[in-house]
C-alpha cells in the first residue's frame, strides 16, 4: 500500500475509486478540474458508497463525472492508496470528516467515441479533457496525489501493453489501416 506523507490525525480516510479509462489505443484519459483557477488535470475518481464495490462505483462514477458508460472493466490494481488532503483542502466543505482518501484504482477500456464522453453532467467537476500516456499522469497531477499516481503506472503498465498489442494483431477491428 502506497502512504502519502502522513498526519497525526485520527480522522478516517474516505474510500474512493480512481478511474483510469483506456481508449483503444492504450492513452488515458485526464480532466481539467473546474473548480480551480490553474490547470489542474486528474483522473476521473469518487467516493465508494456503503454497500458498494470499487467495480460498481467506478462505473458509476464515470457516468457521473465524464456522461458515459461507454467502457467495461478490465483490471483492478491489486493494492489500496491512501493519501492526506493538504490542511486548505481538507477544511473545505464536505471534506472535514476525513483526513484524505483511501483509493481502488480501477482501469477500464472506453467502448464509445470521444463524442460520447459530456462533461456537462448534472454537477459538472470538469472543463475540459484529453488522452494521454499513462507514464505522462504523475507529471499532470498535484503534488499530494504524486505517489498514487506513480503506483497507477506501475499497476497497469501491462494492461496498456495488452490493449497496445491487442490493436496491432492482424484482422483485429482496432488495427490501423
Amino acid at each position: 500500500m502506497i502512504r502519502a506523507k502522513q498526519k497525526m490525525s485520527k480522522k478516517p480516510y474516505r474510500p474512493c475509486v480512481a478511474i483510469v479509462l483506456f481508449n483503444r489505443d492504450g492513452k488515458v484519459l485526464v480532466a481539467e478540474r473546474n473548480d480551480v483557477d490553474a490547470a489542474c488535470w486528474q483522473l476521473p475518481q469518487g467516493g465508494i458508497d456503503r454497500g458498494e464495490n470499487p467495480v460498481n462505483a467506478a462505473l458509476r462514477e464515470l457516468e457521473e463525472e465524464i456522461g458515459t458508460a461507454a467502457a467495461t472493466i478490465i483490471a483492478e490494481a491489486p493494492d489500496w492508496s491512501n493519501y492526506d488532503w493538504p490542511a486548505d483542502i481538507e477544511k473545505t466543505p464536505g471534506k472535514g470528516r476525513f483526513r484524505g482518501q483511501r483509493v481502488k484504482p480501477v482501469a477500464l477500456q472506453f467502448a464509445g467515441t470521444d463524442s460520447d464522453i459530456d462533461l456537462a453532467t448534472e454537477h459538472p467537476e470538469f472543463r475540459a479533457w484529453k488522452w494521454v500516456d499513462l507514464e505522462e499522469i504523475p507529471a499532470l497531477i498535484v503534488s499530494f496525489k504524486k505517489p498514487l499516481y506513480r503506483a497507477i503506472v506501475a499497476a497497469f503498465l501491462k494492461t496498456r501493453d495488452g490493449i497496445k498489442l491487442r490493436k496491432q494483431q492482424p484482422g483485429s477491428r482496432d488495427t490501423d489501416p
